[in-house]
């Protein structure tokens, strides 16, 4: 019986690559047997992530991408398809945040946090549907929400949770339209990881105190937790999920 968590012969493409949970979920969408395409705004630490992958065994095409730029999503999207035969996985994962209260929170600043975090999602996944209708494949597209869309902390992030509950309507929206192409569309909500976002937060000895105290487990998470729970959605493990947002925070939506 074949392991239906297995990627094999199939393309993903993973945005936000270049550290943290985008450049983890590369090399464990590599590990399960999928070629990648990696993308982000930093072209250095791309290659990086890239020659992790191939050492995998996989291939990996490492593409310089904007996703505020819509020219440069649907670029990504052919450069997948033309140089690695398609795309089968979407990791929306690219995105911003910061903290600041509200009152003095700069607009313009949050304006291009929600650029980044909610219409460059929409633009790589419209891109993705696209090829995926072409192509008549079928596919997953799994969004990177977050446990902030679905509570809050003492930590003040109104334009990041904005950001991120708008994705979870986006992921359902999307679900419905392209059920009957067998395109699948769900949101990873992910609570507190250690990664380059988080390490303001978490180097401080009050800010881990408070994330701590929201979180029932008690600690922060670990990478290597969120790998089952994307390939669960990313693979034909997940083929009866659409439209849900599966998440992996250590109860802190339930605070």
């Amino acid at each position: 019986m074949s392991d239906p968590f297995r990627l094999d012969g199939r393309v993903a493409v993973v945005t936000g690559a270049s550290s943290g949970l985008g450049a983890h979920f590369a090399v464990v969408l590599a590990r399960a047997g999928a070629d990648v395409v990696v993308a982000a705004r930093r072209a250095d630490l791309l290659e990086t992530v890239a020659k992790t992958v191939v050492a995998e065994g996989r291939r990996c095409l490492a593409v310089p991408t904007d996703v505020t730029d819509a020219a440069q999503c649907a670029a990504l999207v052919d450069a997948a398809v033309g140089e690695l035969g398609g795309v089968h996985v979407l990791v929306n994962n690219a995105g911003a945040g910061y903290a600041r209260r509200s009152e003095r929170d700069d607009p313009a600043r949050a304006a291009r946090l929600l650029e980044v975090n909610l219409l460059g999602a929409y633009q790589v996944a419209a891109a993705a549907g696209r090829a995926m209708i072409a192509a008549e494949t079928g596919g997953a597209i799994v969004n990177v929400s977050s446990a902030l869309a679905l509570a809050t902390s003492d930590v003040p992030q109104a334009a990041y949770s904005a950001s991120k509950a708008g994705l979870l309507g986006m992921t359902r929206d999307l679900a419905r339209q392209w059920a009957r192409h067998a395109i699948r569309v769900n949101a990873l909500a992910p609570g507190f990881f250690e990664s380059e976002m988080t390490a303001p937060l978490l180097s401080r000895s009050d800010g881990a105190a408070s994330v701590r105290a929201i979180t029932p487990l008690g600690r922060v998470g670990r990478l290597d937790e969120l790998a089952g729970p994307l390939l669960l959605l990313a693979s034909d493990a997940g083929s009866y999920m659409t439209g849900t947002t599966l998440g992996v925070d250590g109860g802190m939506a339930m605070h």
